[in-house]
């Protein structure tokens, strides 16, 4: 599991650990069975997590699939009501995020992200009008197609910025974000030993 708190713990992570519980509770009930009944269970099913955490840190699309992914729900001081609805989310749930962020008015708001676990991350603008939000373009070595969506670009524009940064492809790159001022960031990978 890593370091995660409760609240960023995935389905499958909360169904182990549940199914975990009960299997203990089984061997709780009944402490004349015999102890493999219980051992054998528990380590597949911690096997099947352990495995299913491997997968997801190495392929994007399982860790997508089965995690989800971050959707933006306010963009500039726009509600997008579509995707709202898409992920199930409703006002009061935005308005109480809102506020436990300080936030009275969705004005102020540059991006406010819903993210896989549930919670709400928020940009407010800056005095420009610009925020601190910056789109995600390379992860993990590997173009991402939605962020270039998100600024209307793509893949041959990214390649030839990759370029000029003196980078010859984009798995030599760990991290590559844009702001709203279109400033990119790109951090090496394998940087740090």
């Amino acid at each position: 599991m890593g370091k995660r708190e409760i609240g960023e713990l995935s389905v499958m992570d909360l169904v182990v650990f549940i199914m975990l519980a009960e299997i203990a509770v089984f061997l709780i009930e009944k402490p004349e069975s015999p102890l493999w009944q219980a051992i054998v269970p528990m380590t597949i099913l911690l096997i099947i997590q352990l495995g299913s955490a491997w997968i997801s840190l190495k392929n994007q699309r399982f860790r997508n699939w089965f995690d989800g992914k971050p959707t933006v729900i306010i963009k500039h001081g726009k509600i997008d009501e579509y995707e709202m609805k898409r992920q199930r989310y409703n006002f009061n749930d935005l308005l109480l995020q809102l506020r436990e962020h300080g936030i009275q008015q969705v004005d102020d708001v540059a991006y406010a992200i819903l993210e896989p676990s549930g919670k709400l991350s928020v940009f407010e603008k800056n005095d420009d009008g610009g925020s601190d939000y910056a789109v995600v373009l390379i992860a993990d070595g590997k173009v991402q197609y939605s962020g270039l969506k998100t600024i209307r670009k793509n893949k041959n524009w990214l390649l030839n910025e990759v370029r000029k940064q003196g980078f010859s492809s984009v798995e030599e790159i760990s991290l590559c974000t844009i702001n709203d001022e279109g400033e990119l960031s790109m951090d090496k990978n394998n940087e740090v030993k």
